[in-house]
């Protein structure tokens, strides 16, 4: 009988202690695997640009460069004042008359600024005793009745006669430049509308300024 109760308390601890060691299997933790490390990722690999060479920059042609034309400039006073003096004293002239003042024709080898040569001469019969002027305006009337435009220079003895007869002059003075243009001959004459006689000639010479 006591071997009976030995061996059942023998086989009684034997399972206590398999309990007990299975017990303590199953409360320990399962070992913690270290965490792998990320793969690393290959940087990306940019290709490279091939340099273009700087184009030079285009070179623009170079124009030629015209030369202006020069511009002479005359001292027409000093050429017209006494030539002035010398026509206001002829004979044959009726003061108080209506004189036409054609424009400066130019008769030279080259360009002459003949414009400035009428308004000198103009400038010079301004204040006389003798004569009454046609003004700009009449006589811009009357070229647009004979169908010439205002800058229409007469350029003739008889279209200049023909314009003094519509305006009612009794004299002309015909005026034009003459020879080299860098050293021009004046020449000016007095005529009577009536009968396109020249009652009064006069020459002389403009000099250049510069």
């Amino acid at each position: 009988m006591k071997q009976r109760i030995y061996r059942y308390l023998s086989v009684l601890s034997f399972a206590l202690v398999l309990s007990g060691c299975v017990l303590r299997n199953e409360q320990q933790p399962a070992p913690v695997e270290p965490a792998k490390p990320a793969p690393t990722q290959p940087e990306p690999t940019v290709p490279s640009v091939p340099q273009v060479p700087a184009q030079p920059e285009p070179v623009m042609p170079t124009l030629p460069v015209t030369p202006q034309p020069r511009v002479r400039h005359y001292d027409w006073n000093s050429a017209f004042q006494p030539m002035v003096a010398q026509m206001l004293k002829a004979d044959g002239v009726t003061a108080g008359s209506v004189l036409l003042v054609d424009s400066v024709n130019n008769r030279t080898n080259g360009s002459l600024p003949a414009s400035e040569g009428t308004q000198a001469l103009r400038n010079a019969l301004a204040n006389n005793r003798t004569f009454v002027l046609v003004t700009d305006q009449q006589l811009a009337v009357a070229k647009q009745q004979l169908g010439l435009s205002a800058q229409d220079s007469l350029g003739s003895r008889s279209k200049a006669i023909g314009i003094a007869r519509n305006v009612g002059a009794q004299y002309v003075l015909y005026t034009s430049a003459k020879g080299n243009v860098n050293n021009p001959a004046i020449q000016m004459q007095l005529m009577l509308v009536q009968t396109g006689e020249i009652i009064w000639s006069g020459k002389g010479a403009v000099q250049q300024t510069q």
